[in-house]
């Protein structure tokens, strides 16, 4: 009977903070998709306005009820010149610049609280020794 030993090595790589890095990144990616999403329905809206569109049309109708909640505060801000049945919105761009400021400065607040640098990477490396016997 031998005795043979063998001996495992295992390492694995451990990199602090990856979690806080992580979830950094995907918050600041649902601001930028909420406020993308909202850009892009005032965009729309600015477009269906300004070609005329049948407001009672279900898609016309979804995109001013959806919008009119953000574009509440722009308001009467500024005139808005028409022509028949196109009008253009001006208060409705002004709203999409100041809504690109809100979500970048949310996405800065965000990356400054929770984001945290790469540190070094923490390699863990662990050994195992066992006997292992073979009959002769």
């Amino acid at each position: 009977m031998t005795n043979q030993r063998i001996s495992e090595v295992q390492t694995t790589q451990k990199e602090p903070e990856r979690e806080r890095r992580i979830f950094s990144f995907k918050a600041t990616q649902l601001v930028w998709l909420f406020f993308g999403i909202l850009e892009a329905m005032i965009a729309l809206r600015i477009i269906l306005k300004l070609i005329g569109a049948n407001a009672a049309s279900p898609i016309a109708t979804f995109i001013y009820g959806f919008t009119e909640l953000f574009l509440k505060p722009f308001t009467g801000l500024t005139g808005t010149p028409s022509a028949g049945n196109m009008v253009l919105e001006i208060p409705s761009f002004i709203a999409m610049v100041v809504y690109a400021l809100v979500a970048w400065a949310i996405e800065r607040i965000v990356w400054v609280i929770f984001y945290r640098p790469r540190g070094p990477v923490v390699a863990v490396t662990e050994t195992r020794t066992t006997d292992q016997h073979t009959p002769q």
